[in-house]
């Protein structure tokens, strides 16, 4: 269970570390620009939402590695957060986000080998989560 803790800081190779990069640098600013008190616990939220779906999902003797867990945490949480909080801002930067990631969203379900779909949609979940619990 200790890969829950360290699979998001894990990467195959440079180039999976530059992709996941790229994304949770973007998603992760614009979560800040929200508030930036939510964004140590939106990652965990989506990095242990993301590990234990892989855990619990994942095929035996694989591996799921990668920050991808925490990025889809990230999406869920600002397309969720404009739904529960109901602010123009709110809705605004939700609307944005999935007009420019909103085909991430496909990431979630069960596609290419070597892919973990499972981590993307704990992540997503996880995110999606701590927008509801943000919202009160």
């Amino acid at each position: 269970l200790r890969g829950i803790v360290f699979a998001p800081f894990l990467h195959r190779d440079l180039a999976h570390l530059t992709a996941n990069t790229a994304s949770l640098l973007a998603l992760g600013w614009l979560v800040m620009l929200r508030d930036p008190r939510h964004y140590a616990l939106v990652a965990l939220a989506a990095a242990v939402g993301g590990g234990l779906l892989a855990w619990l999902l994942g095929a035996p003797n694989s591996v799921h590695i990668g920050a991808s867990g925490v990025i889809f945490g990230f999406l869920g949480f600002l397309i969720f957060a404009g739904w529960y909080a109901r602010s123009l801002a709110s809705v605004a930067l939700s609307v944005v986000v999935i007009a420019l990631w909103g085909g991430l969203v496909f990431g979630v379900l069960p596609g290419e080998q070597g892919i973990s779909w499972q981590e993307h949609l704990g992540g997503f979940i996880g995110g999606a989560l701590a927008a509801r619990w943000f919202a009160r």
